[in-house]
């Protein structure tokens, strides 16, 4: 990708209770807590949230995530899920003068206007001018082998700046924000539900929630910008987090000096005990039973994580549907 200074952000979504626990489900119609829907929009980079909303399931994520327009600006590229890529909101971000990246459905059929040398194509959805990129990923491991066909829509027109292969590499990045959820849910929250028993108080701590997440990720941006070249991924969020909490329970250095420390003792710990630089892996997705910690016995999901080579191949004609 060109020097250009962006903010590769991605609008992911996380069905919660008070709590962010157990609900109705293919098992059960019984709802163990009432439900709510939080959207936010995830620096794929450093893994902030830079914003978030949340309120009830219904009328849903296409409300919701409308909000978010209003953090979206020049110079940022959002990638978005098939989910969110209706022509409506298309045109919505297009308007905020940010750039998009959308995963297509294999029913969308955008009409070829130009071909590019890269194998993109100019294509129109409303009245947004959009590059199409249609490819091929493939995953080989040690179990096997998996193809698929995917359609990309981009604001990003010029194919010499952004070459289809790299777009296609970019879009993958949109799962850091599936590691900030879990990040959010396991490590600050430890999976449990949220106290509050009134509707201000289940805002209140949702909010705290997001503030020390927010404020761990602060601490671990400004570490890792201290080491020339450390990527924010090799930061061990677990690691920051409990080093904050020693600091909170001895109340060792909560006040600051007349020298501000970027780095800190939470910075310390994180560049001390850096991890491996992130080797590409596999793992299965799988939607587990919501009441029971325990796979049912009719399914047979192989929970192991295989380490994975992916090929793409930028498809020069339409593809047949899968």
């Amino acid at each position: 990708m060109p020097s250009t200074a962006r903010t590769w952000t991605s609008p992911t979504t996380q069905t919660c209770a008070p709590g962010w626990a157990r609900g109705a489900n293919q098992y059960t119609a019984a709802s163990g807590y009432p439900q709510v829907l939080l959207v936010a929009l995830v620096a794929c980079g450093t893994r902030a949230v830079i914003d978030a909303v949340f309120g009830p399931r219904k009328p849903g994520e296409p409300v919701l995530v409308r909000r978010l327009l209003r953090s979206l600006h020049q110079d940022m590229v959002v990638l978005l899920d098939r989910g969110f890529a209706t022509d409506a909101f298309l045109q919505a971000v297009a308007g905020t003068s940010a750039d998009f990246l959308a995963r297509l459905s294999a029913t969308r059929k955008p009409p070829i206007l130009r071909r590019f040398d890269d194998g993109s194509f100019l294509s129109q959805i409303g009245t947004v001018q959009v590059r199409i990129i249609e490819c091929e990923i493939t995953i080989s491991t040690t179990a096997g082998r998996h193809s698929g066909v995917y359609r990309l829509a981009t604001t990003l027109l010029d194919p010499h700046r952004y070459p289809a292969f790299e777009l296609v590499r970019l879009y993958h990045e949109r799962w850091e924000g599936e590691s900030a959820y879990f990040a959010i849910q396991k490590s600050v929250r430890g999976r449990r539900v949220l106290r509050a028993r009134t509707l201000p108080g289940i805002v209140q701590e949702i909010y705290a929630l997001l503030t020390v997440y927010q404020a761990i990720r602060i601490a671990i941006a400004d570490a890792s910008s201290t080491v020339p070249g450390a990527d924010p991924d090799r930061a061990g969020f677990s690691i920051a987090l409990h080093t904050a909490r020693d600091q909170v329970v001895q109340a060792a250095g909560v006040i600051a000096g007349t020298t501000i420390d970027l780095v800190g003792a939470i910075g310390r710990a994180v560049l001390n005990n850096l991890m491996p630089v992130r080797r590409l892996r596999l793992g299965p997705r799988a939607v587990n039973r919501p009441m029971s910690r325990y796979a049912h016995k009719s399914l047979r999901v192989d929970r192991h994580t295989y380490k994975a080579t992916v090929s793409i191949d930028i498809l020069l004609t339409a593809p047949i549907s899968p």
